[in-house]
């Protein structure tokens, strides 16, 4: 009897289209890999483009860790209105009169941004994935309902200006400021723009999003939609977790060991309470572990499939 192909296992880095939603991404990733088993980590806004890191297989496993990862973007962010989504996609709610926008110097720019830079609390933008009493944000505010959502603690590690423009589009006069941002997970940079807008007191929306990186992830090494269709190269679980955690090497028996869920001895190694990536031989990634004593502690483990497309 022939055996059946193993399924890909393995992490994919995309670059996301303007359009496009995640979730097409997902279906596109799936139809040229032939699995169901895909996931991503973290959403971008149909408007965005730029990185989304794809698992497929028990790779998939990884994402849990990937998501929480910092990430950068950039931005443009437009002075002069705010809208009902915080950015372009949505309805614009009035124009700040011209006098008001002349008076916005780019020293008082950055001292706007100056205070939204660091550790901040943040109030999600209204059409927003999270969830009120188990209905998504944006379904409730698009059905009418008024939703309150709570501020967060969010860290913004960067935000810098990159060019400033002042034009004028209908009769209603602007200022484009192109941003970069570096920023923990959770962040809505269409929350910064709003509160940027509200600082000047002119109003504020994004009107471009671009994700350069998340972790050690960048977009410039992704591959475009169209590239799906020639079956890239997964990224490799090994490699993706020894760019995310530091690494121990295990023998097979004790690679063994561990894939059965026992306790490995690892003389030598110091205690780890956050998680270290236990590689095989075949440079296969077993699991993630702890380790307390010089015994290893299994966080999460990973069965022994095809490992590249």
């Amino acid at each position: 009897m022939a055996s059946s192909t193993p399924s890909p296992n393995g992490i994919l880095l995309v670059d996301k289209p303007q359009g496009f939603t995640s979730h097409d991404a997902v279906a596109r990733v799936r139809r040229s890999a032939g699995t169901r088993k895909v996931g991503h980590a973290g959403t971008l806004d149909p408007m965005a483009t730029g990185l989304l890191i794809m698992g497929l297989g028990a790779s998939t496993r990884l994402l849990t860790f990937i998501v929480g990862l910092s990430k950068e973007y950039i931005a443009t962010i437009r002075l002069g209105s705010s809208s009902t989504t915080d950015d372009a996609e949505g309805e614009l709610l009035g124009h700040a009169p011209a006098a008001q926008l002349q008076l916005v110097s780019e020293d008082a720019i950055a001292a706007g941004i100056l205070t939204l830079t660091g550790d901040i609390e943040q109030v999600p933008s209204t059409f927003s994935a999270i969830k009120v009493d188990g209905k998504r944000a944006y379904d409730l505010a698009r059905s009418g309902e008024q939703v309150e959502l709570k501020s967060r603690a969010v860290s913004i590690y960067a935000f810098e200006i990159l060019t400033v423009v002042r034009g004028e589009v209908d009769g209603h006069g602007f200022i484009d400021i192109d941003v970069r941002v570096e920023c923990s997970s959770g962040t809505y940079i269409r929350a910064l723009a709003r509160d940027l807008g509200f600082k000047l007191g002119v109003g504020g929306h994004l009107t471009a999003l671009r994700r350069t990186r998340i972790g050690n992830f960048h977009v410039q090494d992704a591959v475009t939609i169209e590239q799906l269709e020639s079956a890239p190269v997964l990224m490799t679980p090994a490699d993706v977790a020894r760019g995310i955690f530091p690494a121990i090497n295990l023998n097979e028996t004790q690679a063994l060991e561990l894939s059965q869920g026992k306790k490995v001895r690892l003389d030598g190694y110091p205690d780890s309470a956050d998680p270290v990536a236990a590689i095989g031989p075949e440079d296969r990634l077993v699991g993630l572990i702890t380790v307390k004593k010089q015994l290893s502690r299994v966080v999460v483990n990973f069965p022994a499939e095809t490992e590249s497309s």
